[in-house]
């Protein structure tokens, strides 16, 4: 252990063993105890317990499982014989026959309907290729008729419609302009409105304007320059500047420059005595008094009692259950030990002598005496009843095959009754073979003719 952290003196380290051996040996004690039952339980009571309900459950499940088998084969087979073999028949009988002839006769009704159609289509072709051929030379000899007209027109017209056009519209237009407007406008308005502008209005706008200039421009400007502007200048404008740089900038630098230093004054003076006021004494209560107050007297005693009194004692108490974990260890398994000899001693050796002694005699007599004879016993009746089954089903297995063939035989005559035919010989007599040549019904001679029925109709 380091100097900084010293180990804690015995006077500390024993009575906190001694407390924690006190504290931890009861509960390390019911714990060896309650894991010694839960193994005894496990090996005595659930594992057996587990095997007979899987047991259990095995055969509860093969036991299913053959029931549902027999259940399915059973259904399979009503299904086979009542839903699959008469469908069956029912397709290859009546449907497969009946769609054979739907589809030979819709497949010549459709040869039908398109022979026709086609014949209808090729008529309709050639009567439609006829028309517009006769159409498409109409048209076109139409066409080159219209063409021709048009183009005779319009070299008509070139000729003779530039002509007309000039007749109409332009002539009559020029000889207006040049032998009535031209004249009427320049000897009827151009030439007087020269004259009466040269000899009449042209010598009275040179004497107006003189008189104008004369009587009033030359005094109104003398008057604005002589008067107007000296009055302006000397008695308005002069007088406003020298007041503006005089008297208004300097009180207006004057002012600029104490409003701002009165401002930051005022500012200086307040911030600080909002600081003395609201700052300086919460900063000072807090530096000089709450964190030596803390420092000194909450936190540094607190930090002392941590690192010299709890951190050891905590570390000494963790040593101490560790420690006392594994003797507690050592005396449960002591215990155990002693608890085990004295139920060895006092019940396992006295029911060990009971079982051999007393038990086994009484089973093996039992065994030879009374099950011996009860289960030979019980394999003769198993045989007797097992040769009684096979007896009864040979004798079931014989009426049946009877049964069989009485029905077949019934079946032969029926058909025989029906169709006709030869009897076919009782069992044991032999058959004569009948034969006939080949491409003719001329029999062989000393041959019994052969009836006309095929091999499968005769059963």
């Amino acid at each position: 252990m380091s100097m900084e952290n010293p180990p804690p003196p015995a006077l500390i380290r024993v009575p906190i063993r001694i407390v924690v051996l006190v504290v931890v040996l009861p509960i390390r004690m019911t714990w060896d105890a309650l894991a010694a039952a839960a193994r005894f339980l496990d090996r005595t009571v659930l594992r057996p317990t587990g095997r007979g309900i899987a047991w259990a459950l095995t055969g509860v499940g093969r036991g299913l499982a053959l029931v549902f088998t027999g259940v399915g084969r059973g259904v399979a087979w009503v299904f086979r014989h009542t839903v699959t073999r008469p469908a069956r028949w029912l397709y290859g009988a009546v449907l497969a026959p009946v769609g054979r002839g739907i589809g030979w006769v819709l497949t010549g009704v459709g040869h039908g309907l398109g022979w026709f159609f086609t014949g209808v289509g090729r008529g309709l072709a050639w009567f439609f290729v006829r028309v517009g051929r006769g159409l498409a030379r109409f048209f076109a000899g139409l066409w080159r008729g219209i063409a021709f007209g048009a183009d005779r027109l319009w070299r008509g017209l070139s000729v003779a419609g530039p002509w007309l056009a000039r007749a109409v519209f332009v002539w009559p237009w020029v000889g207006l302009w040049r032998y009535v407007i031209v004249p009427v406008c320049r000897y009827g308005i151009a030439v007087p409105a020269v004259w009466l502008h040269r000899r009449v209005l042209a010598p009275l706008g040179t004497g107006c304007a003189f008189l104008l200039e004369k009587a009033v421009l030359v005094p109104v400007a003398a008057l604005f320059t002589y008067v107007l502007v000296p009055l302006l200048r000397y008695g308005v404008v002069v007088p406003v500047l020298w007041f503006d740089r005089y008297v208004l900038t300097p009180v207006g630098q004057g002012l600029g420059w104490f409003f701002p230093r009165l401002g930051r004054g005022l500012a200086v003076g307040t911030v600080r005595l909002a600081r003395a006021v609201f700052v300086w004494p919460w900063v000072g209560l807090w530096r000089f008094v709450l964190v030596p107050v803390v420092r000194y007297g909450i936190v540094r005693p607190l930090a002392w009692l941590w690192k010299r009194v709890l951190v050891p004692v905590a570390r000494e108490v963790r040593d101490a259950l560790a420690v006392c974990w594994r003797v507690a260890g050592y005396v449960s398994l002591a215990v155990g030990r002693a608890l085990g000899w004295a139920f060895r001693t006092l019940v396992g050796r006295p029911a060990t002598w009971l079982w051999r002694s007393v038990c086994t005699p009484v089973g093996h007599w039992v065994r030879d005496s009374v099950w011996a004879p009860a289960r030979r016993a019980a394999v003769q009746a198993g045989r007797a009843v097992e040769e009684a089954l096979s007896s009864a089903r040979a004798s079931v297995r014989e009426a049946l095959a009877s049964a069989r063939v009485t029905v077949r035989e019934a079946r032969r005559d029926t058909w025989r009754a029906l169709v006709g035919g030869a009897r076919s010989p009782e069992p044991g007599e032999p058959e004569v073979a009948r034969a006939r040549t080949l491409g003719s019904t001329t029999n062989v001679p000393g041959a019994a003719p052969a009836p006309e029925i095929s091999l499968r109709k005769r059963g």
